[in-house]
């Protein structure tokens, strides 16, 4: 069973994951606009607005997704009872960290590891 404060983060997780599927949508709805020509010949201007607008859009995509994952990895910790423990060394990750980044894998020690 889970205790309050695994409801909270899980509670918090659900909600960012709603909303990122929500700009993914929106993303690519855009992305998808872009392509679409308004019957008139594209200019080169045109052309590189179009280009640069879409690795901007598909740069937010891929890191929108890896969240979606990470997201998806910790509501699955929580099932499985892992929430809050370290994936690098097992302690605690620490409330604190988990309320800033509940998708967290690792506490603040080895997250400095991990990085370096």
């Amino acid at each position: 069973m889970m205790d309050t404060w695994e409801n909270e983060a899980r509670a918090a997780l659900l909600q960012r994951r709603s909303s990122l599927r929500g700009v993914l949508r929106a993303n690519v709805a855009e992305a998808e606009g872009l392509r679409r020509r308004s019957g008139r010949e594209p200019d080169p201007v045109d052309e590189a607005m179009e280009e640069s607008a879409g690795e901007v859009l598909e740069k937010l995509s891929e890191r929108e997704q890896r969240e979606l994952r990470d997201i998806d990895d910790a509501l699955v910790r929580i099932r499985q009872g892992r929430f809050g423990h370290c994936a690098r060394c097992g302690g605690a990750i620490g409330r604190h960290r988990l309320r800033a980044i509940p998708e967290a894998r690792h506490c603040m020690a080895c997250s400095a590891q991990v990085r370096g």
